[in-house]
């Protein structure tokens, strides 16, 4: 008996979401398609294994091949980004952030994060999440030009004496200058006696360390498939602690990892497990290590090249149709609309472009006045749709459609049929398996 036969409720509601996602141009910037071979991964007998702890470390007999999977997938993963230490068992990247601050952080302890509003990420330091109201968190912005403010960022960090700085977001769309984040970490470490050069350390100065220093950790979730590809600066160089998703740019199974410098890996592991969470995912894990062989080859740099292009060609359209983009362009996978100019809310938008077919979500942006439900900007990204094989032509169209679907029939040259006929063609034009 297979699934069809078993559970049929199920399977139709599988088979209509199939169709949804071949029928739809896919513009959330969280979103992707695995390759075939990450989801065959994931459909496999390693669901039924229980596996407690780390490789050659486990609570549980049995995991002699479970424990060489997760060492092929951290083995990978420290080569596609050259981390001396990974963790692949994190569920999301949000329990990777979570883990990350347990390990160095107590209850209640400054940390200056990326506020929501200006393309932070609800682990940043949110009231509503469990990041919010475990520690104090002091937000940051970017300036008028939509950009981080690197000064104020550094004024915060001597202002507040935090014992955590974090970079990352999930709707910014420049590049991250995470060196200058980190000249200003290490400026404040000097300024309280704790010096950036190795020297031998008595047990006195270790207390002192563990009490006041202040760590550098990069969310980097969204754009780990542009620096695998080395189209954006790497924050490993940098950053004590960096933690990722492994879909959005990766291409691979919903998921997530942490990548940190060796000494501290016993701590993040302990955070993970016992810490944070029980029994890894080991199908998940399986497929993760798929993605990562993925992303190491030659082939990988090409897509993200073109993610790149498509997305600037996408911001360039917009702004020839009368968007307002938040920072005037991108340099990555993803671009945030202001719709304040056009009468239109976020929320507005997404259906209305879902009626036609076109997927996006609703964010806030910078000084938005609108609820979280709400907002007064929408978030679109490139990389589902190039991974269904869209190129720059396929791309200036969608900009064409996007801009005429939000007409609401207000001077618009299509009518709305015809607009669903134009997405419906270039999907058939670009399936996805």
């Amino acid at each position: 008996m297979n699934l069809k036969e078993k559970d049929p409720l199920i399977w139709a509601y599988i088979q209509k979401e199939k169709e949804r996602q071949e029928n739809t141009i896919e513009l959330i910037a969280s979103e992707n398609f695995t390759s075939k071979e990450v989801m065959e991964a994931m459909g496999t007998v390693l669901t039924n294994k229980y596996a407690e702890g780390y490789p050659k470390k486990r609570y549980y007999g049995g995991c002699e091949n479970v424990d060489a999977i997760e060492q092929l997938a951290i083995d990978r993963v420290k080569k596609l980004f050259g981390a001396e230490y990974a963790n692949v068992q994190p569920h999301s990247g949000a329990q990777a952030n979570m883990a990350a601050y347990q390990a160095i952080l107590q209850p209640g302890d400054t940390v200056i994060g990326m506020s929501l509003e200006n393309g932070g990420h609800l682990t940043h330091g949110s009231p509503v999440n469990q990041s919010g109201k475990l520690y104090n968190f002091i937000p940051y912005g970017v300036k008028e030009d939509g950009r981080i403010n690197y000064n104020e960022l550094r004024q915060l960090i001597f202002e507040y004496k935090p014992r955590l700085v974090l970079a990352g977001a999930s709707a910014y769309p420049r590049i991250i200058d995470f060196k200058t984040i980190r000249e200003s970490v290490d400026a404040y470490n000097e300024s309280i006696g704790i010096s950036t050069e190795p020297k031998v350390l008595s047990d006195k100065d270790i207390e002192y360390i563990e009490k006041h220093k202040c760590y550098f950790m990069v969310d980097m979730a969204h754009i780990a498939g542009l620096v695998a590809a080395g189209l954006h600066p790497s924050p490993v160089p940098y950053a004590d602690i960096v933690t990722s998703t492994t879909h959005k740019t990766l291409r691979g199974p919903r998921g997530g990892i942490i990548l940190a410098k060796s000494e501290l890996g016993k701590k993040l592991n302990s955070a993970v497990f016992p810490g944070t969470q029980g029994g890894p995912l080991e199908h998940v894990i399986a497929a993760k290590a798929v993605c990562f062989e993925e992303a190491l080859q030659p082939e990988f740099k090409l897509y993200q090249r073109q993610i790149v292009e498509n997305c600037k060609v996408l911001a360039e359209g917009l702004v020839a149709c009368g968007f307002n983009l938040v920072s005037g362009g991108t340099d990555n996978h993803l671009i945030l609309i202001d719709l304040r100019n056009k009468g239109i809310t976020g929320l507005e938008a997404q259906q209305r472009l879902e009626e036609l077919g076109i997927t996006v979500n609703k964010n806030a942006v910078p000084k938005d006045t609108e609820k979280p439900m709400i907002t007064s900007g929408i978030r679109l990204g490139t990389a589902a749709v190039t991974t269904r094989g869209f190129t720059e032509d396929d791309i200036a169209t969608v900009a064409v459609l996007i801009a005429e679907g939000l007409k609401f029939g207000k001077d618009a040259k299509f009518t709305d049929d015809e607009l669903k006929i134009a997405v419906r063609q270039l999907c058939k034009d670009h399936p996805i398996y």
